[in-house]
């Protein structure tokens, strides 16, 4: 049974997700809903695993910018493709400033299903 409550909004392209304290990309956000994601990466990511995200995001000044968020990984488990993990995270202690982002991400690059 379907635990969610948010339809998932599929992306038009896939965003680089990094931990916050390093350049390597962790996965692809390959989906968003205003409560979570679901990264698509090359190796399995723990569940259950408290992590430090940042993503980058469109911005209309030279500088980039980074929306970054607390995330809990709530399951794990090889992808249709079997070189790639599926992993749902569930959004931590999102500011009223980043849940505008994250809405303004969903109305930009989500399909329109």
């Amino acid at each position: 049974m379907e635990k969610r409550k948010l339809k998932r909004r599929h992306l038009i392209f896939y965003l680089r997700v990094m931990e916050d304290d390093s350049p390597d990309v962790l996965g692809f956000m390959v989906d968003i809903t205003t409560e979570g994601i679901m990264v698509m990466s090359e190796h399995p990511l723990e569940v259950g695993k408290t992590f430090r995200l940042k993503m980058r995001v469109k911005s209309y000044t030279p500088e980039e910018k980074y929306l970054k968020f607390t995330a809990v990984s709530k399951w794990c488990h090889q992808s249709v493709n079997p070189d790639f993990y599926d992993t749902g995270l569930e959004l931590l202690d999102i500011t009223p400033e980043d849940y505008k982002e994250i809405r303004h991400m969903i109305k930009e690059i989500g399909f329109n299903d």
